[in-house]
Formats: C-alpha cells, structure tokens, sequence
C-alpha cells in the first residue's frame, strides 16, 4: 500500500505525478500506465501533442468503456435475476410434488 504521507511518483504523457492515495501503488502504477497508453495511441492517431486536448480525449475514451462496461453489467444482471426467479420457480414447483414412494 502507497504511504499516504510520501505518495508515489507516476509519469504520464512526459509529466510527472506525485500521487497520494489509500489505494495499493501497483494498481496506482497500472491506472497510470493505462492513462499513458491511452494518450499516446490517441496522440499517434489524431497527430495531437496537445497534452490537454489528449487527456479529455483519454477521459472521453475511459468514460466510454465505463458507460459500456455498465451496461453490460446491468443487461448481465437482468439476465441473472430473471434466471434466479425462473429457477426459485422450478424448486418451488418441486417442493409442492408428492414424494414417490
């Protein structure tokens, strides 16, 4: 875990970060490298070096996946809630047979 006091250093986009958080610093490290990544496939792909103009395109990216991800989830949860009532059904239905002797 990252010491809250000293914070870690991230480099993102040729700038450096000094990050403080209650959160594990290799997944800090892995958000900060993911963040990069993204700026600079997008900075290869719309010819920007913009380093503001990335980062809202980087956001807008990670919004995006964000919003789909929920979907997926919500659509996904539908599916398994229907399934749990269809198969509390089919117990239900069992419990009331007679037993066979």
């Amino acid at each position: 875990m990252a010491d809250q006091d000293q914070g870690i250093r991230v480099e993102i986009y040729n700038h450096v970060y000094h990050l403080r958080s209650a959160a594990d610093e290799e997944h800090l490290r892995q958000l900060a490298s993911a963040v990069d990544g993204t700026m600079r496939a997008l900075a290869e792909k719309t010819l920007t070096v913009d380093s503001l103009r990335l980062a809202v395109l980087a956001a807008l990216h990670f919004a995006d996946q964000y919003e789909r991800l929920k979907q997926r989830f919500n659509k996904l949860n539908g599916i398994v809630s229907e399934k749990s009532l269809e198969f509390g059904e089919a117990l239900d239905s069992v419990r009331k047979m007679k037993p066979i002797d």
